[in-house]
């Protein structure tokens, strides 16, 4: 698993597999997240403001699934070093 924190555009994205490209997109909230995925599979995770909205996370992970502490860990590992590359061995389905 793989996050990276934008501090310009204050925004988090998590890859939870290594994939040549997303099939599909869509919004999982209104404003702040988003789910893409290939071959059905859900494979990326972004989070708009995500030191305020963590727990749009937790939703995710419950609607797909995944397993919520780790997913909100790669998160803050990525808060904690701003326009670097996060990378975990964990896996995140339950």
């Amino acid at each position: 698993m793989k996050a990276y924190f934008d501090s310009e555009a204050n925004a988090v994205s998590i890859d939870l597999a290594t994939v040549d490209y997303w099939d599909e997109g869509d919004e999982f909230d209104e404003y702040y997240c988003t789910v893409a995925f290939t071959k059905g599979r859900l494979v990326n995770v972004g989070l708009l403001y995500p030191s305020e909205k963590l727990h749009l996370l937790e939703a995710v992970a419950n609607s797909y699934n995944l397993d919520a502490s780790l997913l909100i860990a790669a998160a803050k590992a990525a808060l904690a070093t701003p326009d670097q590359e996060v990378t975990t061995p964990d896996r995140v389905a339950a």
